[in-house]
Parts: structure tokens; C-alpha cells; sequence
């Protein structure tokens, strides 16, 4: 089976690292196209062996790409292409169905109720999804929460696949002599007591609540923020304001697969940390809590579809906090007076391994080139290859 994924960008981002996962896994003859932004996951996958193309796509309006996604899918005699994130989706739908391939597979990553890829949903940018969505023959939902979302924007449930992302459980294994060497590396004291965030710093993620929660904590606190992004800038301001400055850092984009970068990676960044906070009040899978579940941390969360479609004994130490810079604080405060706890990753975590993704994947492919969709099942319910 030949398969063609094609993706906005390849900078380093959940849907991107994902993608490189999921690649690893997949029983197929896989290439990728890239619309834009050729970034470390593009020179990561090329290291896997990957054939990765870079459209060179000028912008949301550069229709002329079009006819060139289109020629490179004819050519590539494509069994099947499978989009990921909005623009993607839209032009490799259309491209796909004009170079005649009819089996066409929709990712949807990161659709929120109010937001989609972090930029606030409207009345147009809904109505060009849904026609877009009508040239695949299938939509893959990363949660039962997004199919929920799916259909309210009125996608015909059939059309609808969920296949939950998926983790590298022995990547993200607790590594206590990790731990000291990346606390070292960053500058972080031994004895400190490490809060984590992780995402693209942007503003739905809401970094500026464990900021300013921050404030309110004991001085052995840290913050430790591992992604990058715009709102970079408003948090080291948000810092310096609030008096934490010297007690942040901000470790920049991490892989968490090896791509030969220097610096560590996130499962190492995850070992120097003693837990997880995520303030942002929407999520449309909650990847960062999982990786973190896997490392053996604490968790406190605002959303996580991850976890709120799992029974509450799937993740004994994971804990929904409103998105307040005060309930963070207190919440925080109560890990810390706990004191460390054993790193071993809970049942939540077991759930999502990247063996069932890449399973349930390839099932709805199947069905796909089959012109049929298969019933979608909850995460227990998908078979480990």
C-alpha cells in the first residue's frame, strides 16, 4: 500500500511529532509532503528513511500550489493520501481528487469549540471545512470528544473514524540518570521542585496562569516551559513583572524522537520535571498529559479528552484544576507537599500506546480503499498490533 501524508508544515508541533510516530509504526510504503515550513521533523523523518517533499506553498491564498500537489500525486501513483491540520486537509482533498485518487484520509488534530489550531473558529472557516471534508472518504478523530465536535458541526457520523494519538511508552519511561544531567544542563538546582509545561507557546495554551501561579509558590519552585511560539515574549514579560523571572525557563522546541539534536529531548526534559501542568482550557486530544502519564508524573490538567474518555483509575494522579493562576497555585502547592511519588506510568498511559494507533490506522485505511468506513470504537477497544 503506497501512501502519500501531506501536512501544513513540519516544525516541531504535536501533529508533526506525531506523524514522524505514527510513520515508524505503520505497515506501509509511506512519502510526505509538506506545504510549508520544512522544519526539524522534516530533517527528523528524512532520517527515518522517509521521502519528504516541500511544496513550497506561499501562503493560505497560493492557489497555484494546487496544480503542483496534484501533478505530485499523479506521478507518485498514491494508493491513498491521508491530510493532516486545516490547509493541508483542504488542498490535498482537492488536489488528491483531481489527480483521481478517490481514497482520501482526514486527520483532524486540534479542533476545539471555539478554535481551531489555535485561531478562533469562524462562520467561513467552518463552512470551507465542511466542504472540504465532503471530497474525502473518511475523517479520523483523535478523541471521541472531537467526533462529538465533528458531528455538531454536522459531518455524518459514518464519516467519522476515531484513532486516539498514540505514544512511544519505552521513549518516555522515567530515566533517574537523566534527571540530574538535564537538571545540570538547564541550570535547574538539584533540590528544586520543577513544574512542566509543554506546548506551542501561544496564547489558548495559557502558559501566563502557571506564570503567575508561580508567584504564589515557594522559592524552590521552578518553571520549566518546553515548546516555542509568539507569546514567548508576553511570558518573559508576565515574568519579570510578577518577580518570577529568575525562577523560569524557557527550554525552546524539543524533539521527542532522536533527530541528532543537541540538548535534551522532551522524555528527558519529562525526567527533570516532578509535574505536569496544563492550564489550557481546550484540547482536542491532550498529547503533553499523556507523554507525561507515561514518564511517571503527576498531572494537573484543565482539559484532557485523553482522560475524561477513560475511567478516573486510569490515571490515579491526574487531576482537572480551572484554568486560574489561584487553583493552579493551591493544586501545585498540594503536589509538592506530597513529596515524589513512584515514576511508573498508569494504566491512561498503557491506553494510548502507538502500536493501537497504528492498527486502528491502518483498519480505517482498509476500509477506505474499500469505499466503506469502519464502526469507530473507544481507545479499550483497539487491538494491539
Amino acid at each position: 500500500m503506497r501512501i502519500l501524508h501531506v501536512i501544513t508544515g513540519l516544525g516541531v508541533g504535536g501533529a508533526e511529532q506525531q506523524l514522524r510516530l505514527l510513520l515508524r509504526h505503520l505497515p506501509a510504503e509511506c512519502e510526505v509532503v509538506t506545504l510549508t515550513n520544512p522544519g526539524p521533523v522534516a530533517e527528523g523523518l528524512a532520517a527515518d528513511g522517509v521521502r519528504v517533499t516541500h511544496l513550497g506553498m506561499a501562503g493560505n491564498r497560493d492557489l497555484a500550489a494546487l496544480p503542483r500537489l496534484a501533478r505530485l500525486i499523479r506521478r507518485g501513483r498514491y494508493d491513498l493520501v491521508h491530510t493532516h491540520l486545516y490547509r493541508a486537509c483542504l488542498y490535498g482533498r482537492i488536489a488528491a481528487r483531481l489527480a483521481g485518487v478517490r481514497a482520501v484520509v482526514a486527520t483532524e488534530h486540534s479542533l476545539g469549540d471555539s478554535q481551531l489550531e489555535g485561531r478562533p473558529l469562524t462562520a467561513g472557516v467552518r463552512g470551507l471545512y465542511l466542504l472540504g471534508e465532503r471530497l474525502g472518504r473518511c475523517t479520523v478523530a483523535v478523541s471521541p470528544t472531537v467526533a462529538g465536535r465533528l458531528a455538531r458541526w454536522g459531518v455524518s457520523g459514518p464519516r467519522v473514524a476515531v484513532v486516539p494519538n498514540g505514544i512511544d511508552l519505552a521513549r518516555f519511561a522515567y530515566d533517574p540518570d537523566a534527571r540530574p544531567r538535564t537538571r545540570a544542563r538547564l541550570g535547574l538546582p538539584a533540590d528544586a521542585f520543577v513544574i512542566g509545561g509543554i506546548g506551542r507557546l501561544v496564547p489558548g495554551k495559557r502558559f501566563d496562569v502557571l506564570v503567575r501561579a508561580l508567584a504564589a509558590l515557594p522559592a524552590d519552585c521552578r518553571l520549566l516551559l518546553v515548546g516555542g511560539g509568539p507569546e514567548e515574549s508576553a511570558l518573559r514579560r508576565t515574568a519579570r513583572e510578577t518577580g518570577v523571572a529568575g525562577r523560569v525557563v524557557f527550554a525552546g522546541e524539543r524533539p521527542y524522537l532522536p533527530d541528532g539534536s543537541p540538548g535534551p529531548g522532551l522524555p528527558e526534559l519529562a525526567s527533570a520535571m516532578d509535574v505536569l501542568a496544563a492550564p489550557s482550557p481546550e484540547e482536542a486530544f491532550g498529547l503533553a498529559v499523556v507523554e507525561a502519564l507515561a514518564a511517571g508524573l503527576p498531572v494537573r490538567y484543565a482539559s484532557c479528552p485523553a482522560l475524561e474518555d477513560l475511567p478516573s483509575e486510569a490515571a490515579p494522579d491526574a487531576a482537572r484544576v480551572p484554568c486560574d493562576a489561584g487553583a493552579y497555585a493551591r493544586a501545585l502547592a498540594e503536589v509538592r507537599a506530597a513529596g515524589p511519588g513512584p515514576r511508573t506510568a498508569p494504566e491512561a498511559a498503557r491506553h494510548y500506546c502507538i502500536t493501537r494507533s497504528a492498527a486502528r490506522l491502518m483498519d480505517v485505511y482498509t476500509a477506505a480503499l474499500a469505499r466503506t468506513v469502519p464502526p469507530s470504537r473507544s481507545p479499550q477497544g483497539v487491538s494491539p498490533s
